[in-house]
């Protein structure tokens, strides 16, 4: 994040960590002058600060948000957003109710392959979608020997979580009616949790798959293939970070040149969408209550993994496995 916010010229004023040394590191990296502290409520308290990055892990984060939004501060919320999706709803009530942002930093929207095709989609290039197809391989093995190996299902929602919420930008207001979802652990993998999954989210005239494998030792994948009723989106390459984007019409095929990459570029979008928001005083695109969509989405799936049967979008409100 501060890589991002420091190539941009964000005046990032103060930095809270409990661990202080860290804090101060931070500061020592990234910006000299802004203040440490290890109580976040002190920052809180401070007139001046207007936006606060939230970055801690989910278990912890709600509560932060709370105070932030009690402290009538603007909010960029890490992702994933909640645990809980009544807390989530929560959460954006008391933002409106306090007349500040709510975001959510989903910064996969701002790689510049999906954000082509989210752009390309929402202007009508494609038609309307009938299919996507939307599948990874990647090595996920750096987790072990992480706080994130410990969580069962780190795929479907830690990872996925980018997915899920591509899925609800490339659809937009079509709203999902189903989805079935399985995981299995490889024979060679590291990690403890399971590193293959795949996703069947079912809409009223289109359907998405997502396939997902974490213990791809060599040969890394991205694919993405939209079809519309006016045209075809493809996306694919050998990692997140290098991706060739091709529109396929009637007229021929198009391939735009991309700028940036999702690392450390889509922290920069995620935070500038909302500075921006605030300044013309509008809904951010990336705001809590549309992430709450794509959370829906995760939630089904990881439901369904969990019971092996089809689940509606909402219906399963809280991340399986974790205790009211």
């Amino acid at each position: 994040h501060l890589t991002a916010y420091k190539a941009a010229g964000y005046n990032v004023v103060a930095l809270c960590d409990r661990d202080l040394a860290r804090a101060e590191e931070r500061r020592a990296m990234f910006y000299p002058n802004a203040a440490v502290y290890a109580d976040y409520r002190d920052l809180l308290r401070r007139d001046d600060v207007e936006v606060v990055d939230i970055a801690t892990h989910p278990f912890e984060r709600a509560a932060l948000i709370e105070a932030a939004l009690r402290a009538r501060k603007h909010v960029l919320s890490q992702k994933p957003f909640v645990l809980d999706l009544d807390i989530g709803a929560r959460l954006c009530d008391l933002a409106a109710k306090q007349g500040v942002q709510l975001a959510v930093n989903q910064n996969g929207r701002w790689a510049p392959h999906v954000a082509y095709l989210r752009l390309a989609v929402a202007a009508g290039l494609l038609g309307e979608l009938t299919s996507a197809d939307l599948s990874v391989h990647w090595d996920h093995s750096w987790v072990v020997g992480t706080p994130f190996d410990a969580i069962d299902d780190l795929v479907l929602y830690d990872f996925a979580i980018h997915w899920f919420d591509m899925l609800t930008c490339y659809f937009g207001a079509e709203e999902p009616q189903q989805v079935f979802a399985a995981v299995k652990r490889t024979r060679s993998q590291r990690p403890r949790p399971p590193m293959l999954a795949h996703v069947l989210v079912d809409y009223p005239a289109a359907q998405a798959t997502l396939s997902f494998n974490g213990a791809t030792a060599v040969g890394h994948h991205d694919r993405t293939f939209l079809v519309g009723t006016q045209a075809t989106a493809l996306s694919d390459g050998p990692s997140l970070q290098k991706q060739r984007v091709q529109l396929i019409t009637a007229e021929g095929v198009a391939s735009p040149q991309l700028e940036g990459q999702w690392f450390p570029d889509g922290f920069h979008g995620t935070m500038s969408e909302l500075l921006c928001a605030i300044e013309e005083s509008r809904t951010p695109s990336n705001h809590a209550v549309d992430n709450l969509r794509s959370l829906a989405l995760a939630f089904a799936a990881i439901g369904s993994a969990h019971d092996n049967q089809p689940k509606r979008p909402g219906e399963v409100r809280r991340l399986p496995g974790i205790n009211p």
